[in-house]
């Protein structure tokens, strides 16, 4: 591969591989919603670089990161919108506190 392309995959990769650790490892919701944000930024630099070496007079992944990272952020409030009903009903956000909402 070019070494210009591996110059932005790189640090897309390690972006998503420490979304992916954080993902697994909290127990914290917050930090499980942002290691999730960080593994979609890396999609979308993943997008733009592919599409900036594959299709370089062509913007569909650009538009494509944008209808994205649009989603992400509706996705991201409805996420702390939940996270904050369940912190008044629990007053913790950590997930092995959540199975004591069960009725």
């Amino acid at each position: 591969m070019d070494l210009t392309i591996m110059m932005y995959l790189i640090p897309s990769m390690i972006m998503f591989a420490c979304g992916v650790y954080g993902f697994i490892t909290r127990k914290n919701l917050i930090a499980i919603l942002i290691s999730l944000e960080l593994m979609l930024n890396s999609v979308d630099i993943n997008f733009v670089v592919f599409n900036r070496f594959l299709f370089p007079g062509q913007m569909e992944g650009m538009f494509f990161t944008l209808f994205a990272i649009g989603i992400a952020a509706a996705e991201t409030a409805l996420a702390i919108a939940i996270i904050i009903n369940i912190f008044r009903s629990v007053n913790n956000v950590d997930i092995r506190e959540i199975n004591k909402m069960k009725f």
